[in-house]
């Protein structure tokens, strides 16, 4: 999967693809901080009811049945330019790198781009679903901006990252409508500017036992 990766000057550099370990032997796991930090537009993909969908599939099942949905999803990511974090699931984190600054705001851009397609893919993921006689399924996709850390794992080669924007993008991702959209305030305010895009807030999201609304937006093609 496409990550952050960092070469022996400290910069980004393509992933590339490492063999797995074929050893079932355990790996102690630690993480560290990099001490490198980025601006990110972060997104959360989400299937809805997979649990309950994949407890009424037989065990040979379910590995078809996440494989259609995660290699779709990724297959946008990278036509987009988006890069997959991890996957968790039954569900995708990912990011695009910040623009702001830039004349088309391409980060942004991309990644709402990005996100909608995805939820324009709904049917066609149900069609291939239904091809292996799997039954159609549902997502939600959010989106947030903001700051996070590099963090390196000791079983991988690649980065991964964690910050505010990671947390609040999974946490406001059930305020989308089913095979819909949403983004959360800080996103919503380098992107209102796009005129091809319709933005309806939601009920926000309390943070804490202090009285504050993270203003969440559903958003809709024009």
């Amino acid at each position: 999967m496409d990550k952050f990766r960092i070469d022996k000057d400290n910069k980004y550099t393509t992933p590339t693809v490492t063999r797995p370990r074929t050893s079932l032997s355990p790996i102690k796991y630690n993480v560290g901080y990099t001490g490198m930090s980025q601006q990110c537009c972060v997104g959360v993909v989400d299937m809805s009811d997979s649990t309950r969908i994949s407890s009424q599939l037989p065990e040979d099942q379910w590995g078809k049945y996440y494989e259609i949905f995660l290699n779709s999803i990724s297959d946008q990511l990278y036509k987009f330019g988006g890069f997959v974090i991890k996957n968790m699931g039954d569900g995708i984190l990912f990011y695009f790198l910040d623009s702001r600054g830039s004349k088309k705001d391409t980060g942004f851009r991309s990644s709402i781009e990005c996100s909608m397609s995805m939820v324009d893919m709904h049917s066609k993921i149900c069609e291939l679903l239904n091809e292996e006689d799997l039954p159609c399924l549902n997502f939600r996709v959010s989106l947030d901006y903001g700051k996070v850390i590099l963090m390196k794992t000791s079983n991988c080669t690649y980065i991964d990252i964690i910050g505010p924007p990671v947390n609040m993008c999974a946490k406001i991702n059930h305020f989308a409508q089913t095979n819909g959209l949403v983004v959360g305030g800080d996103f919503y305010q380098n992107v209102k500017k796009f005129n091809d895009f319709r933005f309806m807030q939601e009920q926000g999201y309390k943070i804490g036992n202090i009285k504050f609304d993270y203003p969440v937006y559903s958003v809709s093609r024009k």
